[in-house]
């Protein structure tokens, strides 16, 4: 399973979500510390709330391979600023946790993660379990070993066998160098002293 560090405020369901995920039994503590899990990094709320130590998590994402902003279904507003994702190195899905709670908003959560900068979004409630596979599925690491083609310049998929006698089965993909751009001479910006009267 790929490591995922929770970020969101006190009380959205972020230790909750982590239970739900590890298969625990789903009981009530404060996390007080970053506890560092085998596969989730659970953060207390207050550090995602105070300035001072939000951008130390987000310097501390690069300890996971996947970043989830947490809001809580029935949250009154939205603790992520728009494109919020761009400060962290690390893929950033949005996690709306408690959509079983009687005032539940849970399109108004999803437009919030939409633009803190989330391209995938998982609605769930850690409490009856709706969502949790979807989003464990999700995290699960590629069984097969294989790396999925990509696309070159020209959109053809470039996937070549891995030729190092390994028997793994994995592919390795090697995309065409790009071609180089000729600058010509009358292309070339002018100098400083063109510039200035």
């Amino acid at each position: 399973m790929k490591k995922i560090m929770l970020f969101g405020r006190v009380a959205a369901g972020k230790t909750t979500l982590t239970q739900a995920l590890r298969g625990e039994e789903i009981k009530y503590y404060k996390t007080q510390y970053v506890n560092y899990l085998d596969t989730v990094i659970d953060t207390p709320g207050e550090y995602t709330e105070r300035r001072e130590t939000s951008g130390a998590l987000a310097l501390y994402a690069y300890e996971a391979d996947i970043v989830g902003l947490v809001l809580s279904a029935n949250e009154p507003y939205s603790i992520f600023s728009p494109c919020l994702t761009s400060m962290v190195n690390r893929e950033a899905i949005g996690i709306i946790t408690g959509i079983d709670k009687p005032d539940a908003n849970v399109e108004r959560v999803y437009r919030w993660l939409q633009l803190a900068g989330c391209k995938k979004i998982f609605p769930v409630s850690s409490i009856t379990g709706e969502g949790i596979a979807e989003l464990a599925a999700y995290l699960k690491d590629d069984e097969d070993g294989v790396v999925p083609p990509a696309k070159n310049a020209a959109g053809d998929e470039d996937a070549k066998q891995n030729t190092d006698g390994e028997k793994s089965g994995r592919k390795i993909i090697r995309k065409k160098p790009p071609k180089k751009l000729a600058v010509k001479k009358e292309d070339k910006p002018k100098g400083l002293e063109t510039y200035l009267l």
